[in-house]
């Protein structure tokens, strides 16, 4: 066979490695802050890309798309979505960011990452057009995000599926999944505070980004949110002008006090599942689809409001069953490996990270206790850009975590044989600094804690002996510090790579990670104690958050079927 599976990975690395050298997100997102000021400068960009690609805008209207934005939640909907259309029988595209593990995962066709074998021979059918077309008095090839999204489109339309969902990739007023023009419904999740360097520091800018998918005539559908983005979104949709409505809670399309069963967890997903649900039921009723859900009473859902709220309606059989169904690796996600619990979500922002506290104490609670109650809990943490890492640190305290493990968003220190998570945008001194300054703010919010809170253990804690872990790049180890240079009471670790954070947590309990020798591992009391607790506790509960491609890497390493 012409394609054997090594000729076919070889193939693969090559399109992932120069898709690479198109810069990665860190990138993208300072040409967006430049061109942030003219936006229909980037969306005439993306245009010309997209023709010299092959394709017309008019193109993509064949398509079919449900568009989505949002700050936290728009990929859980994206995936309710598709999981629920899927379900009538329809073959469904996908297109969400980031990825986690590989980079085919940000394409989707009915739900699974388009195969090695599509995604090299769509990158090279675009890369090389994309080559030939060349004009040296403009940009000679689109960043990394930009790439993607072209190849996306391509994708669909070459597969013929029945529609697409489009995840937005930042904002939506700028962003380049923009140059879509007819789709067929648009849904704006839960909004909040994120990407302030970019959408703009209040949450009524932000609105106004999120708003920017709105085309004329297109229905649009939202969440509950707070009053004055709200509004903002509704001067969005009258200058579209496009119809709005508002999402009544899921309670609302519960029968008999029978709770709607979602294959996510966490409170946070019900509204993410009542958006996914009216931007299904519209987009079936726009296509002249047969059982979309009998509408309920509207007398005692509507009154005066300043959007309109959508009638309920009893969702059908393929409704119930694909809410059910529905799968999002990395969000409010349980893996149980022998004595360790991993639990993993990729919160990201302060309202994100609150649900996630929720989810994780709700979750933990429902563990099984251990009989002779020795529990361990730890922290995994990582955060990047320019988000408020001490702010969403201090979200995190009510877990009562005996550990906090800070290490950047690498699976190993060589990022060798690794392309689908290589970041060219930033140096490993620059990620470990930023590591370094996230244990040190953990460590000011543990101080404040020491002596208010009877779950800070005398035994956890280390009196003016030992130091930090300090990574060395290098070596792939971790230095010793004087104490004199730690903040007391601070039972944080600072690991080069997820790898070796991952060594220390499992202490070799987990059988399903099996950990690299490490050489030159410099231990200092509070990794010496922390390990001999962690080898003899009944349960160790670990929360992994703060980036998605944190849990990337570490699902990466803990499930190895992911990179197959």
């Amino acid at each position: 066979m012409w394609w054997s599976c090594p000729y076919t990975r070889r193939i693969e690395m090559d399109a992932i490695r120069t898709l690479n050298t198109l810069q990665t997100n860190a990138s993208y997102l300072e040409q967006v802050k430049r061109e942030r000021g003219d936006p229909q400068l980037q969306l005439e960009a993306m245009r010309g890309f997209l023709e010299r690609s092959g394709l017309k805008v008019e193109d993509l209207d064949q398509l079919n798309i449900i568009h989505v934005t949002g700050t936290k939640g728009k990929g859980s909907t994206c995936a309710f979505t598709e999981r629920i259309l899927r379900n009538y029988g329809l073959k469904t595209g996908f297109y969400s960011s980031p990825h986690l593990v590989q980079v085919r995962e940000r394409i989707r066709i009915n739900g699974q990452p388009i195969s090695k074998e599509l995604f090299s021979k769509y990158f090279w059918q675009v890369y090389n057009r994309l080559e030939e077309t060349k004009d040296p008095g403009h940009a000679s090839m689109p960043a990394y995000f930009r790439f993607l999204t072209i190849m996306a489109f391509h994708v669909f339309l070459q597969e013929k599926v029945d529609l697409a969902v489009v995840e937005v990739g930042i904002g939506g007023a700028y962003d380049c999944t923009n140059i879509i023009r007819k789709p067929i419904v648009c849904g704006v999740s839960s909004l909040g505070i994120d990407h302030t360097s970019i959408l703009g520091d209040t949450i009524e800018k932000i609105a106004w980004q999120k708003g920017g998918i709105f085309k004329p005539g297109v229905p649009a559908f939202t969440v509950p949110q707070p009053e004055r983005p709200l509004e903002v979104l509704r001067e969005r949709a009258r200058e579209s002008p496009c119809p709005l409505y508002l999402c009544p809670d899921l309670d609302a399309f519960e029968e008999d006090d029978k709770a709607l069963q979602l294959g996510l967890a966490g409170e946070h997903q019900r509204s993410n599942a009542t958006l996914a649900l009216q931007l299904s039921r519209a987009w079936l009723q726009q296509q002249g689809y047969q059982g979309t859900g009998e509408l309920k009473p509207a007398a005692e859902l509507l009154g005066k409001r300043p959007v309109p709220l959508a009638p309920a309606f009893r969702p059908s059989g393929s409704m119930v069953q694909g809410l059910q169904d529905t799968e999002w690796l990395g969000r409010t996600q349980v893996l149980q490996h022998g004595p360790v619990t991993w639990f993993i979500d990729g919160a990201h922002t302060t309202s994100s990270v609150q649900a996630c506290v929720r989810w994780f104490r709700q979750a933990a609670l429902n563990e099984e206790k251990p009989v002779d109650g020795s529990e361990v809990r730890v922290l995994l943490f990582n955060a990047t850009g320019d988000r408020d890492t001490a702010a969403l640190l201090k979200l995190l305290l009510p877990c009562r975590f005996d550990y906090a493990v800070f290490c950047p968003n690498i699976t190993e220190v060589s990022a060798v044989g690794n392309a689908d998570q290589q970041n060219f945008n930033v140096t490993l001194e620059n990620i470990l600094t930023r590591c370094l300054e996230s244990q040190k703010k953990w460590n000011r919010l543990m101080e404040e804690k020491v002596g208010q809170d009877l779950w800070l253990s005398p035994t956890m804690q280390v009196e003016g002996v030992g130091g930090l872990l300090k990574p060395d790049p290098l070596r792939g180890s971790l230095l010793f510090v004087p104490s004199s240079e730690r903040p007391l009471n601070s039972n944080s670790l600072v690991f080069p790579c997820i790898s070796h954070a991952l060594q220390w947590i499992t202490q070799g309990r987990d059988p399903h990670f099996q950990a690299p020798a490490t050489k030159g591992l410099h231990l200092h009391p509070v990794a010496g104690s922390g390990a001999v607790l962690l080898k003899e506790a009944a349960a160790i509960r670990v929360l992994v958050t703060g980036s998605l491609h944190l849990v990337g890497g570490v699902l990466k390493l803990l499930d190895q079927s992911l990179s197959q």
